[in-house]
């Protein structure tokens, strides 16, 4: 079997994933997946290969070599609707390029966040950069990325003066609940996020 080949089934395998479903990921057929594993087809183009790490959940040099990949402290983590947040799920080191930003609510303890490819969230387009603080219970105002439904999802969310948490999508409200019964499990905040400006 071609190393390349014998690297995509393992990383495939650890990843869980059927063939089938590593080519839906990935936009080609689930032939072609065998192709690519049995080393019949040796050449993959460059967009497939980045699609390929992004399906996996791994490095460009895990793929071509096999090799470990850095910390994940030295990259950008993707956030999948359908999986665990990939400082949890990946038991992700702290982004160091983070600390010493000129701004106050980003500090090293925050992960640097993206959709992953073909993925969109409330609040976060295909592109979009966010600084994320990881955490469990309610601080102040803003945005947050919750577990609701084994889902990940962003939503506003706002303390009332009678205590109540106003829940708002993008577009709209959606539910005004007692803080200590929020629907959902808190992963992280939002703070701060910077909109990807295509020229």
């Amino acid at each position: 079997m071609d190393a390349l080949g014998s690297r995509i089934k393992a990383l495939r395998l650890k990843a869980n994933l059927s063939k089938a479903a590593l080519a839906r990921r990935v936009g080609v057929s689930d032939v072609t997946i065998s192709y690519w594993e049995s080393g019949t087809i040796k050449q993959i183009g460059h967009e497939r290969l980045v699609a390929l790490t992004e399906a996996l959940d791994c490095s460009l040099s895990d793929l071509l070599e096999g090799t470990p990949a850095p910390p994940s402290s030295s990259g950008i983590l993707h956030l999948r609707s359908r999986q665990p947040a990939p400082w949890i799920r990946q038991g992700a080191g702290l982004m160091p390029l983070l600390d010493g930003l000129p701004l106050r609510q980003v500090t090293a303890d925050c992960h640097l966040v993206t959709p992953a490819y073909g993925e969109s969230f409330d609040f976060l387009a295909n592109g979009d950069l966010a600084a994320v603080y990881p955490l469990t219970t309610f601080l102040d105002d803003g945005l947050y990325i919750l577990e609701h439904f084994d889902q990940l999802v962003v939503r506003r969310l706002e303390k009332r003066s009678d205590g109540q948490v106003r829940i708002s999508d993008e577009y709209h409200e959606i539910e005004t609940v007692p803080l200590s019964a929020l629907p959902f499990r808190l992963l992280a905040q939002i703070r701060a996020r910077w909109h990807l400006i295509q020229q």
